[in-house]
């Protein structure tokens, strides 16, 4: 049954999967596991000599040009943008995330499998209300034809839209009012996709060891690879909302805006975040409670009703 959620959620218990590395290829070990109340979440690098703690915020991106690359210390952990994006479309604000190498393992390259582990681990409600992130006035960043925006709006909404210019994936666009089960049904299984020509070359370069058809949709000058086809006819546009929102979860709390993305990317999401992050003007952080007061706010419904702390 879902319920609007005031106060903050973290797991139930921990939860432990296995995977490869994208680009190195190596296994992955990675363990969610319950936080406090204002811890937000936190990767840890287990196999360093000293575990290294990183902050899943904005400040600590330091690379976002194959993926989201999160660092602390010359320590790093990439490709954290499908996990976020489980993570917040699950409504988690609070999980300790230990990996014990550089990236987080790519799954089936979409954040069903994350999803999956925190139905698996339950949600737990935690004694201290959410903060939300409420957009004022619209901030608008561009790089050429590309622009990411957010405006004021009642709750959390998304308006995507991609053009790669080929026969595929000529302009797609999707638009969705957030909700844990919208996420679910409509985002959570779309998958990351690349052009043949991008993988050899990647593979040339060293990278992308652990790219197949497995973990991601590759398509070359006319066909779709993947044997089983799409998941949705629109999956590459999904998958940009997906990436999309584990990107601007590194507000480091729920957002309560319109975000608009036209042909954008981990960077250009990036440099929104910080926009917006630069001008208080901007933005409020408001106790979830508050919305009650302010009729212009709507939280979005959340499932996997939780115990409570």
């Amino acid at each position: 049954m879902p319920y609007t959620s005031f106060n903050q959620r973290t797991l139930l218990q921990p939860v432990r999967c296995q995977g490869v590395g994208l680009h190195s290829g190596a296994p992955v070990n990675l363990s969610l596991l319950p936080a406090p109340v204002n811890h937000g979440i936190v990767f840890v690098r287990t196999d360093t000599p000293r575990p290294v703690a990183i902050p899943a915020l904005t400040e600590y991106v330091v690379d976002t040009s194959l993926a989201t690359t999160l660092g602390k210390d010359g320590v790093k952990v990439s490709t954290v943008e499908h996990l976020m994006s489980a993570l917040a479309g699950m409504g988690l604000d609070n999980v300790r995330v230990e990996v014990d190498g550089p990236e987080v393992p790519i799954m089936d390259g979409s954040a069903a499998p994350f999803s999956s582990l925190i139905s698996e681990a339950g949600v737990r409600e935690q004694e201290e209300p959410r903060r939300l992130l409420v957009i004022k006035k619209t901030v608008t960043v561009t790089d050429g034809d590309k622009e990411a925006s957010l405006s004021p709006a009642k709750g959390f909404r998304i308006s995507c839209t991609v053009d790669f210019k080929h026969p595929l994936i000529t302009e797609q666009s999707f638009e969705l009012e957030f909700s844990d089960r919208c996420f679910a049904r409509e985002i959570s299984r779309a998958r990351t996709f690349c052009f043949r020509r991008d993988v050899e070359m990647l593979q040339k370069m060293g990278l992308a060891r652990g790219g197949s058809l497995d973990n991601a949709i590759v398509v070359d000058e006319f066909s779709i690879l993947n044997p089983d086809g799409l998941r949705f006819a629109d999956e590459f546009v999904r998958h940009k909302i997906l990436d999309a929102i584990g990107d601007i979860s590194l507000f480091g709390r729920p957002v309560m805006g319109h975000l608009r993305a036209f042909k954008t990317g981990h960077a250009l999401n990036q440099k929104l975040v910080k926009a917006v992050l630069a001008d208080p003007s901007s933005y409020e952080i408001v106790p979830a409670r508050k919305h009650l007061e302010l009729p212009e706010l709507r939280l979005p419904e959340l499932g996997l009703e939780p115990m409570v702390a």
